[in-house]
């Protein structure tokens, strides 16, 4: 392992690499910042043998042109906080300061902290990332809803309603759900009712079991019931069976996707300053979070909150005809489907949860007392939350970027 320390100043940088146990690799030495000498730095440094990861404090904007040189060389470089590295090592450095010297303390911060450096990346790169990731993942919740709508419509001949009688949420860790894991193995109400309880008890407990699911003897009972009381319009003969397990398998296969996708997307966002921001705001959980960083991208490109709402298309049309003019209901619906489809969801939890002291549901019961059509209070909400997001959004970029 190569731990490269950067003492960076204005035009020049003081460069010193070590390993383990004090070795010195590179003896402390100075490299201009032009273009000819930063490439031929990224050079000597990605010849050297065994991992390499290269640390500097951030220095204004006199560490951007050295971060991003090295790291588009496809070094591992990490932008650390000057007061980390004064701190270190009880900050035993005497004056006079040396660049040498504050290179060597870099290098072995490295060290100390090998595992727990986070790689620097442009926020510009990871925003475009989490976009393209975001679009993939609106493809891919649209196919979760084909193949959903499809196996219901199998059931409705198989087995109705056996996808009501399983309340419990999607699984965390690989988003399945319940009742389509069950229909993979009981994919016709004939496979339960023609058994007894005793003998589906036990199949259902080995399923359960097999599954990670948590068996109960009233959950058992309650579905034996279900199937008893449940008529088919079709036979349970092996090519309906078959249809019916195959549409589960297509369902399964989407939902690990929309899963794989969303867990991708929380890994990119979480490198973003705004991410801790944007998940405690109430009603947006990690399946929504990085959906609204991924459409609204950096707030600041929009020179106010209400230029943003507009943008997303929140705002409402003006309708001038002669000496009339009215201010109409209806959203322009510019911008991003996206967007709207995801603040529509986050407006929903507010009204399930009711949340106390929450400005944008106060403000959503207000607008629903005045009478205010439902699409007219959701909508009006949605474009309070957008402004808040702006404004706490902004501020803690503002706040990151003085920082680096």
């Amino acid at each position: 392992m190569n731990a490269v320390g950067i003492d960076v100043s204005k035009g020049k940088s003081m460069v010193c690499v070590m390993r383990p146990f004090g070795e010195v690799v590179l003896e402390p030495f100075e490299v201009l910042h032009t273009a000819q000498n930063l490439n031929d730095l990224a050079g000597k440094l990605k010849a050297l043998d065994g991992e390499t990861r290269v640390v500097l404090e951030a220095t204004g904007n006199y560490h951007k042109p050295v971060t991003f040189v090295l790291h588009d060389a496809g070094l591992f470089v990490s932008v650390v906080n000057p007061v980390l590295i004064s701190d270190f090592g009880g900050n035993t450095l005497r004056k006079p300061k040396t660049d040498k010297k504050d290179s060597v303390k870099i290098a072995s911060y490295a060290l100390t902290y090998w595992l727990d450096l986070k790689e620097y990346t442009p926020q510009e790169d990871l925003r475009k990332s989490l976009k393209l990731l975001n679009r993939q993942y609106q493809q891919s919740i649209k196919l979760k809803t084909m193949m959903n709508n499809n196996l219901i419509s199998l059931l409705d001949l198989t087995f109705p309603g056996i996808n009501k009688l399983f309340t419990s949420p999607s699984r965390e860790s690989d988003g399945h759900e319940k009742w389509v894991d069950f229909v993979l193995e009981f994919s016709h109400c004939d496979m339960i009712s023609k058994l007894t309880i005793k003998a589906f008890a036990k199949k259902y407990k080995k399923w359960s079991d097999k599954n990670s699911y948590h068996f109960t003897e009233s959950s058992c009972e309650k579905i034996y019931a279900f199937a008893k009381d449940c008529v088919s319009s079709v036979s349970s003969d092996k090519a309906i069976v078959f249809s019916v397990v195959q549409a589960a398998k297509m369902l399964i296969s989407a939902t690990e996707n929309c899963h794989a996708i969303q867990s991708e997307m929380n890994r990119v966002a979480s490198k973003l300053p705004e991410y801790d921001t944007v998940m405690n705001m109430y009603g947006v959980g990690k399946a929504v979070g990085p959906q609204l960083m991924a459409e609204i991208g950096d707030p600041r490109r929009f020179h106010s909150r209400k230029a943003i709402t507009a943008y997303f298309g929140y705002d409402s049309e003006n309708n001038d005809s002669g000496q009339k003019t009215t201010r109409s209901n209806p959203m322009t619906k510019k911008g991003s489907g996206a967007l709207r489809r995801t603040l529509f969801i986050i407006m929903q939890v507010l009204l399930q949860t009711k949340p106390q002291d929450n400005p944008v549901y106060d403000f959503l019961i207000k607008k629903k007392s005045e009478g205010k059509h439902y699409y007219s209070y959701i909508n009006a909400a949605a474009n309070k939350f957008l402004r808040i997001y702006y404004a706490r959004v902004k501020e803690v970029l503002n706040v990151s970027e003085q920082m680096t």
